[in-house]
């Protein structure tokens, strides 16, 4: 049986971060610098413009957006009507920062490039942490691009996409937010890991741009799905009342320019269901 994604929203810039939150899909779109949500109806609507383009998306303990601003590598808070600065991470970060997620009391986990992404060969970075007084600290080196983000259902482990190490790190997570036990949850093998999400069963969602698929991992690597695409997808979440769906980020098209132009970016919806 063919595997069909249905389009949700489409003629964006550049689609990343997306998360389920309060019966809506929130997402980050690159070029609009704007953070948007679709409702249950399917409604398409601006929630903020971010100036320094956003990313990684989350929610802090009082349910107030949390954002990344990639360029100006800085966490803010979305109060409904005007953002503030939670902390400054330019002094952590050796690059554009980008995914993020959030713990349940208010934590952020953040992520950079570490690298000139055109210009420059991969290097190592470090993984940072926000508390929720807006504390800012490294608690991970010597990581490849760290991206997406999940924490397991046991609250107590964080798995990080290393993009160019092409694999899924998993960490305890300590009660300060402090990380020990680095261990690789997943050796991808070919594929590049972007956006993840952690579905239901305890399995991995992955994001693999330049294999126009994504795929769900369990931990020690075994691939259990792999759904084709029709474009490159840069990020993933599951959501729907009961986790029903999977949502797809997706472009043609990955400079500024091109994206600016072209518009090809779109959320795509998967239905779990039809897996099974």
């Amino acid at each position: 049986m063919a595997i069909k994604v249905e389009p949700i929203a489409t003629g964006l810039t550049f689609t990343e971060g997306p998360r389920w939150h309060d019966s809506a899909l929130w997402f980050s779109d690159f070029y609009t610098q704007s953070v948007y949500r679709i409702d249950s109806d399917k409604h398409l609507s601006q929630v903020v413009e971010v100036p320094h383009r956003p990313s990684g998306l989350g929610w802090n303990s009082d349910n107030e957006l949390m954002i990344v601003s990639m360029l100006s590598r800085e966490l803010l808070r979305f109060d409904g009507e005007q953002l503030h600065r939670v902390a400054d991470l330019s002094s952590l970060a050796t690059h554009d920062c980008n995914d993020m997620v959030v713990t349940g009391k208010g934590d952020a986990y953040i992520g950079n490039f570490g690298f000139d992404f055109v210009n420059e060969k991969p290097r190592g970075t470090v993984l940072i942490h926000v508390s929720c007084d807006g504390e800012a600290k490294i608690v991970a080196e010597d990581l490849l691009f760290p991206n997406g983000s999940v924490i397991l259902g046991d609250g107590r482990t964080l798995v990080v996409a290393e993009s160019f190490g092409k694999r899924l790190t998993a960490f305890d997570i300590g009660k300060d937010g402090s990380l020990s036990g680095r261990r690789v949850w997943a050796d991808l093998g070919e594929y590049f890991p972007d956006g993840i999400s952690l579905d239901a069963a305890g399995g991995i969602w992955v994001a693999t741009p330049a294999s126009y698929q994504v795929v769900r991992v369990e931990e020690g690597g075994k691939i259990t799905h792999r759904v084709p695409l029709d474009s490159n997808a840069y990020a993933c979440s599951v959501g729907g009342v009961q986790s029903e769906y999977l949502y797809i980020c997706t472009s043609d098209h990955g400079n500024e320019a091109d994206c600016r132009k072209h518009k090809s970016a779109a959320i795509y919806q998967l239905d779990l269901r039809s897996l099974i």
